[in-house]
């Protein structure tokens, strides 16, 4: 991707967002009363972060850091509970729900789950074509003629519109899924785990097709995935979640080369080299214990627990999110005492 002048505003921009869900219930009485559960679920706890127009950020963290509620959030599938999600200086927690409606066709999604996120009842052609009726006065002979452009866009046969879902490939219902979301031109994309279902070598298609994608249709993508190495191929720079909170954002290169949190130093060196000598010699680094629960997270550092390095301010302290320069932000109170590490 071509560098974005900083004075270039962000396609997505992230004040501060929270998103938390409560556990039980108050009930009438005390909705009425402006009574709030008193445990909750801090899935997302104050999260700010900058998409820019045409780059690939991906986003990566341990299964239930908050990840995929992130992006969810960012589209408006869950609400939020506090903050701004902004798309193109618009605050979308303002709009109302026919307002939001027409702002979807900008952002759309593509699901971890091929098999799950299409609807088995439909045919492939009729997925596809949902969306376009419900964004564009296409119809008949125009509507058939732009769904098949999409099969073919991300490698389908369009002769096979008239199938369901059932008959395809896990990495075919993917590209189905994949074409869905492209059909009313969007201009961001949640890509949640799209290769998690699938087999090694139909990642890697995948993978090449969404980077593909993005050169044809300046895609501005969020991309989550759990895999460093899927991350490493097809993003720009990469945000690290941990427990609801962001622990580093670097250029992609930078973040691989340099860590500064040990966490990230952590998920990277658990990621195998191919060079047998190197993987054999190498030192890894292993966390101890799970990730805390998001209903009572840890004070101060939310890390503490399992870091290495802890010390006694990190449990009583939280680090920012501070920018150690060129842009690599860290939130760890060591980059205070070892300068020269940033």
């Amino acid at each position: 991707m071509k560098p974005v002048p900083e004075t270039t505003p962000p396609l997505i921009a992230l004040r501060d967002l929270k998103v938390h869900f409560p556990l039980g219930s108050v009930g009438t009485l005390g909705r009425l009363l402006g009574r709030t559960p008193t445990r909750v679920v801090k899935a997302i706890d104050g999260v700010t972060l900058a998409i820019q127009p045409g780059e690939t950020l991906g986003l990566v963290g341990e299964s239930g850091c908050g990840k995929s509620t992130l992006g969810r959030a960012i589209l408006q599938l869950v609400r939020s509970t506090a903050g701004r999600i902004c798309f193109r200086g618009t605050d979308l927690t303002s709009l109302n729900a026919r307002q939001l409606q027409q702002t979807r066709r900008h952002l759309q999604m593509i699901f971890q789950d091929p098999y799950a996120s299409l609807n088995p009842r439909m045919t492939v052609g009729d997925i596809i074509a949902e969306p376009i009726e419900i964004f564009e006065p296409l119809r008949g002979e125009a509507l058939q003629q732009r769904v098949q452009d999409l099969m073919r866009t991300v490698g389908l046969n369009p002769a096979f519109v008239k199938r369901y879902p059932h008959e395809f490939s896990g990495g075919q219902r993917q590209r189905i899924g994949i074409a869905r979301a492209l059909a009313v031109g969007p201009e961001f994309i949640v890509a949640d785990e799209p290769i998690a279902a699938l087999d090694v070598s139909i990642q890697a298609q995948i993978l090449n097709l969404l980077s593909q994608l993005r050169r044809d249709f300046g895609l501005t993508t969020l991309f989550i995935s759990h895999d460093l190495r899927a991350v490493r191929h097809i993003s720009d720079r990469v945000a690290v979640m941990y427990l609801g909170k962001l622990v580093e954002v670097a250029d992609s290169r930078e973040i691989y080369r340099r860590p500064l949190h040990p966490y990230t130093q952590a998920l990277i060196s658990a990621v195998p080299v191919p060079d047998p000598a190197v993987e054999k010699t190498r030192q890894r680094i292993v966390l101890v214990g799970d990730v805390p629960s998001p209903i009572d997270p840890p004070t101060g550092c939310r890390f503490h627990t399992r870091c290495p390095y802890a010390q006694e301010r990190c449990r009583a302290e939280e680090p920012p999110l501070v920018d150690t320069g060129g842009g690599h932000q860290a939130a760890c109170f060591l980059l205070e005492e070892f300068p020269l590490a940033a």
